[in-house]
């Protein structure tokens, strides 16, 4: 048998990837003849009703005679407005331990019942012996949403009672992995920028006294400083960042491993895994790098006009990415405003103005009025379009002089908290599995024999 002479790799993987997209395709008509909704969504944007919850709710409309009204979004956690929330505890304490207290625990907390909390975070706030060394600082990552992944893996390998599915001890897994998080993306960030950046490397212990902000922010620092102001403001963006009803990409990652089984651990991987998709817990980034592609095309960014050209040439798919999003202005479910940005924009303004920022902030909000309207002029929209959270918040941290490599492990740092209380609540619910359907649309065929194919 004369042997044959074989192409390189990348060839045979470039010609299977194009017999896979072949393969594979499905005809559009298909999915409206049995009528399958892609993403699990309708032309109109709602979601299939796959569960109930009480942890949280979104509204983007309302109901008059029948008909669906755009409004202005509303967030609610465990029953309370996330502005109530978060205009309660401004100017007086950090919000983050009392509103995870909320989420997991279903009620707002007294005095009594939030140091208890607090203390119980801080005693879960270590990491194993020589953890840092051994797992965080052999593999450095550029990718910390892959770090932060590896690590909260690792971890089920120092629990002795990983697999035990008791509510209590689930729930200590919560809250051990809630306070470590933000130790496990920093230090990974630390790892990474001494390690591949050649930068100096400082590993600062979290002080059990603070808060989670606070403990951030100490962590992130060479100097361990950081003023009253920034670590309020980025408190209140864990606290908005923390929970988003059931029916986002992670939080149903959340519910539909943990319906299969699987260790705390495990369940939070997955989630972590959803998250990092520049579709769900990237945009942030995206909206800085847009930002940066502004300002060099955009020479006087106080022009309206040339700034309304830009979105405009965004918009047409001839600018930045190319792909005709302005990121940041619009969500899956909001129409007319997203409440966390609302909320939030008060916070963004008082950062600028102590860091004497206020043009990139007027810049902000330029973009925030034009681009709804350059958008609604250019495409065919059910239903309105907004700034988002995520709008702001890139821009808050980059003030906060957080990298950019820790944006998304900022987002995992907050959502852990939502993603516990669903974990915990599809356990004390709902005892199948989930498994969706799918409908089979191939064809059968006979079996060929190799030498007359």
């Amino acid at each position: 048998m004369v042997k044959q002479k074989m192409k390189p790799f990348e060839e045979y993987v470039k010609d299977c990837a194009a017999m896979c997209r072949e393969t594979d395709q499905i005809s559009p008509e298909l999915f409206a003849e049995y009528g399958v909704k892609k993403g699990l969504r309708d032309k109109n944007g709602n979601g299939v009703l796959s569960g109930l919850t009480h942890i949280s709710k979104i509204e983007a409309f309302r109901e008059e005679n029948g008909e669906k009204i755009p409004c202005d979004g509303q967030l609610w956690y465990r029953g309370y407005h996330v502005i109530d929330l978060v205009n309660g505890f401004r100017n007086h304490h950090f919000g983050f331990e009392e509103v995870a207290y909320l989420l997991l625990m279903g009620k707002l907390p007294t005095e009594e019942e939030l140091q208890g909390f607090r203390y119980m975070l801080a005693e879960s706030r270590t990491l194993p012996t020589n953890f840092t060394r051994d797992v965080i600082m052999k593999a450095p990552s550029s990718d910390l949403m892959n770090s932060l992944t590896r690590s909260v893996l690792t971890l089920a390998s120092y629990d002795e009672k990983v697999s035990e599915q008791s509510l209590e001890n689930i729930l200590k897994q919560c809250l051990r992995l809630i306070s470590v998080m933000p130790m496990l993306g920093v230090y990974g960030y630390h790892a990474y920028n001494h390690y591949e950046r050649n930068d100096s490397l400082y590993i600062h212990r979290p002080d059990e006294s603070l808060s989670t902000a606070e403990n951030i922010l100490l962590m992130l620092r060479p100097d361990k400083s950081y003023t009253p102001l920034e670590a309020r403001v980025l408190d209140a963006a864990l606290v908005l960042h923390m929970e988003h009803g059931g029916g986002n990409n992670s939080t149903f990652t959340t519910r539909v491993v943990t319906s299969a089984g699987s260790d705390t651990y495990s369940v939070m991987a997955a989630a972590l895994s959803s998250l990092k998709g520049p579709k769900h817990g990237g945009a942030n980034i995206k909206v800085m790098e847009m930002m940066n592609d502004l300002r060099e095309k955009v020479k006087d960014c106080k022009d309206e006009d040339k700034v309304r050209w830009y979105l405009e040439r965004i918009v047409d798919k001839k600018e930045f990415d190319r792909k005709g999003l302005v990121y940041g202005i619009g969500h899956a479910v909001y129409s007319l405003s997203d409440p966390r940005a609302r909320v939030f924009k008060k916070f963004v303004e008082s950062l600028a103005i102590e860091k004497g920022l206020t043009e990139d902030y007027d810049l902000y909000s330029m973009i925030e009025r034009l681009a709804p309207e350059i958008i609604s002029k250019k495409r065919k929209m059910y239903k309105g379009v907004s700034a988002n959270v995520d709008f702001y918040s890139g821009f808050v941290y980059s003030m906060l002089g957080i990298p950019v490599e820790l944006y998304t492990p900022i987002f995992a740092m907050a959502r852990i908290v939502g993603w516990s209380a669903h974990r915990i609540e599809e356990l004390v619910n709902v005892d199948k599995i989930i498994r969706p359907a799918y409908k089979s649309v191939m064809e059968e065929r006979e079996y060929v024999k190799i030498e007359k194919r």
